[in-house]
């Protein structure tokens, strides 16, 4: 089910459907910085991401996020994963640009549906962390 989840996040992010990627998220979410030492609710990081989700559903870029984990555990209706992403983005001109993000995410089952309840985004990461962590 949790792989799913994360296969839903890609394809929101890939097909620019702003919507879908919001189902993802808990209402009461909370995204939070390691890098900027923030944290804001995920309602407000998605406000300021949305123009991204525009611009990649009508084509003026290309989005996708893949993931990998280094520990993943919980219940029937809990989760804390930990891992990377990768965030890479291919602009109008085709300057490709790529974003390795170590990140946990705590996740709670509502009504059969995962939602983010938090994102810690805790810091940069580099290919070779990517290249050491499994793809399950």
């Amino acid at each position: 089910e949790l792989d799913a989840y994360w296969t839903e996040v890609s394809r929101s992010v890939r097909e620019g459907d702003f919507e879908g990627y919001r189902a993802t998220c808990h209402k009461d979410g909370v995204l939070v910085s390691g890098e900027k030492k923030s944290s804001v609710p995920l309602t407000k990081a998605l406000a300021r991401w949305k123009q991204g989700f525009v611009d990649t559903k009508s084509g003026k870029m290309k989005a996708d996020v893949k993931f990998r984990f280094s520990q993943r555990f919980g219940d029937e209706t809990t989760a804390h994963e930990t891992g990377m992403f990768l965030y890479s983005t291919v602009d109008g001109q085709g300057k490709r640009k790529e974003e390795y993000v170590y990140f946990q995410a705590l996740l709670v089952k509502q009504k059969e549906q995962w939602k983010i309840m938090m994102e810690y985004q805790r810091s940069k990461g580099t290919l070779a962390g990517w290249n050491a962590l499994s793809t399950k």
